[in-house]
């Protein structure tokens, strides 16, 4: 258990707040806003704030990108967001920019802006706006801060952005000879006394709860067990957009202090369920480096910065690629909920190995009361070597149609242990126990390379849909399990990354 739990576990009564949110200089109080609505519709719709512009309203072209801001240790944290699938209640107590609030009253455009215009990085103009927004996000992040933007910074600050007139190259032009301009400093000090006055708990009629520890957010879903419990909503936010779904009650548990935390223990981290992904990635990829150009292509920024990696878990889509990489790291998942114990309240967990969490498609052991809290990843152990693979229709930005991690140690030739995970293969991501049996005890040649390839041909029975066909995702599986093999044993010309 987390050594924070023992001291959050005491009654809270749950905190919620009205939509509230700063934005050009005052504090915004829209009402009557339904807690399905997305800020995208308040923004164009109720506030007529039609600077953001709907592409896709699924998270995939950025057109929609807005920046949002919290307030820590005195200072403004920025993030890059999809406004399309972003309830809009999900930013109450945060601080807002759209692509019209950067340039100054008098006429005078943004750096970034200014930019955009010097190496002619818009053509038709349409995804402009979310181009412009991400640009501010990472300035805000480096050039305000003194630090140069090269192109590998530009490439992952605009990875969520898409331009259907192929304009990348001014625009990444654009980026890397962003200058810092002293005189459009953003001037932190009154938005973040405006953002902590935000922070008091109002009356609400509960339809959107944001409740601010883990006593409140365990007791909010024993008391709603029927309501859709959201961290980032890069899932959610589809169901809205694209399924149509209304949801009448929703719980964000992304303001839950407890689970807003990494922690490192000697033997595992403890990843909370509402660290966003990129952080969740930066950490793993601290004891693992591989996990970090694997985790840049989970999604594009803006994604990665609001969806978390418990949400990805909890979801448990077939498709998504966290959970074949935990499942090889012998993940654990801490689930939490808010009995009644001999007439008193009180928190209770329990831990479920993630390769015996899913029970079906996108079913779990979850109960209706519970939410899960962390993951628990060990630490490498001696000898570890890991791969992870992502095969997809586009490099970037896309939805795998094969995903496939490998957690090998092997001593003086011969495999001592082997946990492997597979995404796009089966109902649920799944742990290939057959071709686990075939590699444990061998020699790590090619002999045992192909049984290892024809165990996990036929262990899974895999469908065709539109990113892939069933043979083509047997025959990949095999593949990436001969590049493991190759990468393992010392060549170094295997992946893509290695001819740039």
């Amino acid at each position: 258990m987390p050594k924070t739990l023992a001291s959050s576990l005491k009654s809270a009564p749950l905190v919620t707040s009205p939509l509230r949110f700063w934005h050009r200089g005052q504090v915004m109080n829209p009402g009557n806003v339904p807690p399905d609505r997305t800020l995208l519709d308040l923004l164009r719709e109720d506030l007529r704030l039609t600077a953001t512009k709907e592409g896709c309203a699924a998270g995939d072209c950025g057109a929609c990108t807005v920046v949002v801001a919290e307030a820590k240790d005195g200072r403004l944290q920025y993030r890059a967001v999809n406004s399309c699938i972003k309830p809009a209640h999900a930013i109450g107590g945060l601080a807002l920019w759209t692509a019209a609030d950067l340039a100054q009253k008098d006429g005078t455009l943004h750096p970034v802006q200014q930019a955009m215009v010097a190496c002619h990085g818009s053509q038709c103009g349409f995804c402009t706006p979310g181009f412009v927004m991400s640009l501010f996000a990472l300035y805000q992040r480096t050039v305000a801060q003194g630090q140069a933007v090269d192109k590998h910074s530009a490439h992952e600050a605009l990875s969520g952005n898409l331009c259907r007139c192929t304009g990348y190259r001014p625009i990444v032009q654009a980026a890397c000879s962003l200058q810092a301009d002293a005189t459009q400093a953003v001037d932190e000090k009154p938005i973040v006394a405006a953002l902590q006055k935000l922070v008091a708990p109002a009356k609400t009629d509960g339809d959107y709860q944001r409740p601010s520890t883990l006593p409140g957010l365990l007791q909010a879903r024993a008391q709603h067990p029927q309501a859709q419990l959201i961290a980032g909503a890069t899932d959610a936010g589809l169901w809205i957009t694209q399924g149509l779904r209304r949801m009448p009650q929703i719980i964000d548990l992304t303001r839950v202090g407890e689970l807003r935390r990494v922690e490192h223990y000697p033997h595992h981290i403890a990843i909370g369920a509402a660290v966003n992904l990129q952080d969740a990635f930066e950490a793993l990829a601290k004891d693992r480096p591989v996990i970090a150009p694997f985790g840049e292509r989970f999604a594009g920024w803006p994604v990665r910065q609001s969806g978390t990696l418990g949400g990805n878990v909890a979801n448990g889509s077939p498709i998504g690629d966290s959970m074949p990489l935990l499942i090889a790291l012998g993940a654990q998942l801490v689930l939490m909920a808010w009995r009644n114990i001999n007439g008193k309240g009180r928190a209770v967990h329990r831990h479920v190995p993630l390769d015996r969490f899913y029970t079906g498609y996108r079913q779990s052991l979850l109960a209706p009361d519970e939410v899960l809290a962390w993951i628990v990843v060990p630490r490498p152990a001696s000898g570890e070597w890991l791969g992870a693979y992502k095969v997809s229709k586009r490099q970037e930005d896309d939805i795998s149609a094969v995903c496939l991690s490998v957690q090998l140690q092997v001593e003086g030739g011969w495999i001592k242990s082997a946990r492997i995970g597979a995404g796009g293969v089966a109902a649920t991501p799944a742990r290939a126990v057959k071709t686990e049996a075939a590699l444990i005890g061998q020699p790590w040649n090619e002999a045992t390379l192909q049984a290892a390839q024809g165990a996990i041909a036929d262990e899974f029975s895999p469908l065709s849909d539109l990113r892939a066909s069933a043979d083509y995702r047997r025959q990949i599986l095999g593949q990436l399990l001969r590049r493991a093999w190759l990468e393992s044993t010392g060549h170094t010309t295997v992946r893509l990354e290695a001819f740039a």
